[in-house]
């Protein structure tokens, strides 16, 4: 993998250690994969990645247990709308963050994360609350398109 891929999965190897988990060798090819690609990827584009772009061959059900276990560390996101995933942009980061909004670019795939401000998804938590529902996943997915395309 590139430098500073490594670099940046190093030290999200130190995180995890940090916390008691493992980053197993198929996780490091999975993240490093998603990083690299800087799309999102379905479990079956990213097995293919992984074996044209650094000839490492991974069976579907090894990709998918590699991505819950990332995704459950907050190191990757689930986009809902695709069925596709992408790396976290603060991966780096040692500390929590917040809740995501993808905008995403309905023409090329690019994706931007920022984090939602904590006093929208308490607004919108007591707005579904008046409504009969109670919020169970607030990451917001936004369709656009982007400068690029434009």
């Amino acid at each position: 993998m590139p430098y500073h891929l490594d670099k940046t999965l190093d030290k999200v190897v130190r995180n995890l250690k940090a916390k008691g988990k493992r980053m197993t060798s198929t996780r490091r090819v999975v993240l490093g994969s998603l990083l690299h690609a800087k799309k999102p990827l379905s479990a079956y584009e990213l097995m293919d990645y992984c074996a044209s772009t650094f000839e490492h061959s991974l069976q579907a059900m090894s990709v998918y247990r590699a991505l819950e276990f990332l995704e459950s560390e907050h190191l990757v996101h689930k986009l809902n709308t695709s069925n596709k995933f992408v790396a976290c942009s603060h991966i780096a980061q040692s500390h929590e963050h917040g809740v995501a909004q993808f905008l995403i670019c309905s023409k090329c795939d690019k994706i931007a994360e920022q984090q939602i401000d904590p006093i929208l998804i308490d607004a919108l938590t007591k707005h579904a609350r008046k409504q009969g529902f109670t919020l169970i996943q607030p990451q917001l997915e936004i369709e656009c398109i982007c400068d690029a395309c434009k």
